[in-house]
């Protein structure tokens, strides 16, 4: 049994559900997630999947930050404290698509000339598209559920390729989690 993957695993389930919830407390476990699945995917050889990590943790603190030091005209109404739910213009969508796209396509050559990854273009999208899905998240845009929704079903198919055994699972449970969650958080933003 491979218990990075397994720890992995309950340390991101319980993230996301506390994060699809609004708490505050995702990022404490969030921190966790992140150097458990650095190793996970050090050990996996899924280069893209492990550099992420990193700067997964450095989006989580701000993330941490926006959502509980939020501007005057950004704070909830419904608890007067924390980030309110908020959602992207279509020329900021225009903008992170494009980046996903040029990154993606850039990262994914480096990574099938450079390293072993038996992926490189999932594994390359995929890490563009996390990025986008964590930083809306941070700033907490609804729609970083439905990014999370397509990084999933990709996770999906990354994970079973790569012959993990437990973070298959998890991503059909983040799945379930992130419908429910863009219908929760669709119903709290301004």
């Amino acid at each position: 049994m491979n218990w990075t993957d397994l720890i992995s695993s309950l340390l991101g389930l319980t993230c996301v559900v506390l994060a699809g919830r609004q708490s505050k407390y995702n990022f404490w476990v969030g921190y966790l997630y992140n150097i458990f699945l650095f190793f996970l995917f050090w050990k996996q050889h899924l280069v893209a999947a492990m550099l992420l990590q990193p700067v997964a943790f450095a989006i989580n603190a701000f993330g941490h930050w926006r959502w509980t030091h939020p501007r005057p005209e950004e704070v909830s109404a419904e608890d007067g404290k924390s980030l309110m739910v908020s959602s992207m213009t279509p020329s900021q969508w225009g903008l992170a698509l494009s980046v996903v796209l040029i990154g993606g396509a850039v990262l994914s050559l480096i990574l099938r000339a450079e390293t072993a990854d038996p992926s490189p273009w999932l594994d390359a999208f995929l890490l563009m598209l996390t990025f986008l899905a964590q930083y809306l998240s941070a700033q907490k845009k609804w729609e970083c559920w439905l990014v999370w929704l397509v990084v999933n079903l990709g996770n999906l198919a990354l994970y079973l390729i790569a012959g993990l055994k437990f973070m298959p699972v998890v991503s059909i449970l983040y799945l379930a989690n992130g419908i429910w969650s863009l219908v929760s958080w669709w119903k709290k933003k301004n």
